[in-house]
């Protein structure tokens, strides 16, 4: 069969039982394969689109005084090293010079930016900031929780998925857990932008935004509680309350029938689970056994 043929049928998945024995036959199959496979572990824009064979290959012909026909093999292979190169490339330099610092379960850190700059990063969090060119750039990635105290100096901006926090010298703190965004301000101005909203927070104050609902307020602490080991909520949903002490605690809590969506306002503390687990749910009459060591039931408190 002709080799053209039975590769344009692969590649449209389109051989028969006898087409794929001869495919199989080729020299080239393995390199083939490969080459796919390879293909397939990147993303491409979504308004790429792919050539069918046809195009695909009169793209290798080369018109010049006489026409001639190119081994699209070889061409192939060359593309595919370029592509593979300059995304290992893309991932060594932009990637790969990020530092990144990830917190456990329970676990805090404090570290120090090359400005002075001090973060205090919560549990489960993790933050990445590019070092060597720290004085070009002040940006922080973050996911999860961290507390800022920002040296003066150049635009200062903490990335979130869900928003950006721009300082100048402040210290603030910046919450971001899957839906849940919030910033409190506790010295100097902060600038948070999110989607079309942009607000200016000044000491004393917290704007956060909750599955697309914005809301602003005043604290009512001086500084982060749970840089004092000390979760403290203000009108936050029991599951977001739950989730947090899971995070400090290395727990798994289990609701059942729990109004999920019910305001919490108060805390609890890092050092004792049982005391923490009284905190939140004698406020709410809630009732909690321990399945496991590590593993939690709350329900309503029976009448």
């Amino acid at each position: 069969m002709d080799k053209d043929y039975l590769i344009e049928k692969w590649l449209a998945d389109e051989l028969t039982p006898e087409e794929s024995k001869a495919f199989e036959a080729l020299e080239d199959t393995a390199f083939l394969k490969r080459i796919a496979m390879d293909a397939s572990a990147f993303k491409a824009s979504q308004f790429s689109r792919v050539d069918d064979y046809k195009t695909f290959k009169e793209h290798l012909v080369v018109s010049h005084t006489k026409v001639r026909t190119l081994n699209w093999v070889r061409p192939l292979m060359r593309i595919a090293s370029v592509f593979v190169l300059g995304f290992a490339m893309y991932y060594f330099f932009l990637y790969e010079n990020l530092t990144k610092v990830e917190t456990h379960i329970g676990e805090k850190i404090t570290i120090t930016l090359p400005d002075a700059s001090v973060v205090n990063v919560n549990a489960l969090s993790e933050i990445a900031y590019n070092e060597k060119k720290w004085n070009q750039k002040r940006e922080i990635q973050l996911q999860g929780e961290a507390f800022f105290d920002v040296a003066k100096g150049a635009k200062f901006d903490v990335v979130t998925p869900t928003g950006t926090v721009s300082v100048l010298g402040t210290e603030f703190n910046v919450k971001q857990r899957g839906g849940f965004f919030e910033v409190r301000c506790f010295e100097g101005t902060v600038r948070v932008n999110s989607g079309d909203h942009e607000t200016i927070l000044q000491e004393g104050d917290n704007v956060r935004l909750l599955n697309g609902s914005i809301s602003t307020g005043k604290n009512m602490y001086s500084i982060a509680q749970w840089t004092k080991n000390i979760s403290n909520f203000e009108r936050v949903e029991v599951s977001e309350v739950f989730a947090e002490l899971e995070r400090q605690y290395d727990v798994e809590i289990n609701l059942e029938n729990v109004d999920t969506y019910q305001l919490f306002t108060g805390g609890f503390v890092h050092d004792n689970l049982e005391n923490a687990l009284k905190s939140i749910c004698e406020p709410l009459n809630l009732d909690h056994t321990f399945i496991e060591t590590d593993k939690v039931r709350v329900k309503p408190r029976e009448k």
